[in-house]
């Protein structure tokens, strides 16, 4: 699970181009959006679609979960672990 916690801030970093940020700076149970990282929708929307593309991870946005699952890293890592490689 530390290596998925990994890859997923280091694709955080990449997909929003948040060049100032450092995987160590993000800390796993810290808030992604408002508090903690400052993430926005538009910021979701754009991490939603390489979260897809790098683990084979559906998202629906109708879906009433997604805040929950987007909430920290430790909660990405949890979503994309129970729903990788499901269609």
């Amino acid at each position: 699970m530390d290596n998925l916690k990994f890859q997923i801030k280091e694709l955080i970093i990449n997909s929003l181009e948040l060049d100032d940020v450092k995987v160590e700076d993000i800390v796993d149970s810290e808030p992604l959006f408002r508090e903690g990282l400052g993430l926005d929708s538009i910021d979701a929307l754009e991490l939603g679609v390489a979260i897809k593309k790098k683990f084979g991870v559906k998202l629906s946005a109708e879906n009433a979960d997604n805040k929950k699952h987007f909430a920290s890293v430790d909660a990405l890592a949890a979503f994309i672990e129970a729903n990788r490689g499901s269609d």
